[in-house]
């Protein structure tokens, strides 16, 4: 199928909730359920908008394998000290791009809020996810997701998944 090929109900809604899924496991805190969302051979990369645009390889976060994902989960429960903050995710409906047979591109707006224990919410990172789903026996996954953010700027850290 091509970009112009019609998406059967069915693969939409697994598609849209994906993306609700995806969105309440991030903020919910139960890390363990991140790297579910992905392939085996999953690409998950965090960029500057300007990096991406003009083809810069460099990224604040790249990871090549859900491996790398569990280790990053690892990370945040048992080596990371930081504040504790919590965070919520806003998505938009994703819009296809382009539809082929077990696969489909898509991109999605997303802003994420975060809420540190003592503070007032606060706008952490906004941007648009470029996703590649793919069609497992399992449902569908993330084969590539990258985020891209609109800020050159990023407070502090991200510790957490977008």
């Amino acid at each position: 199928m091509s970009r112009n090929a019609a998406m059967n109900f069915d693969d939409w809604l697994a598609l849209t909730q994906l993306y609700a899924d995806y969105a309440a496991a991030v903020d919910s805190g139960q890390w363990d359920l991140w790297p579910e969302f992905f392939t085996d051979d999953c690409v998950y990369r965090l960029q500057p908008r300007e990096n991406h645009e003009r083809g810069f390889p460099l990224a604040t976060l790249s990871f090549t394998s859900k491996g790398m994902l569990k280790d990053r989960v690892y990370g945040i429960q048992e080596t990371l000290f930081h504040d504790p903050y919590y965070q919520r995710h806003v998505v938009g409906a994703p819009v296809v791009r382009r539809i082929e047979a077990d696969r489909f591109e898509c991109e999605a707006n997303y802003a994420v809020f975060r809420t540190k224990l003592s503070e007032a919410t606060t706008v952490f990172n906004v941007g648009r996810y470029i996703d590649t789903v793919v069609r497992t026996p399992q449902g569908l996954k993330f084969a590539r997701r990258e985020c891209i953010y609109d800020s050159e700027m990023i407070p502090n850290s991200i510790i957490y998944p977008i």
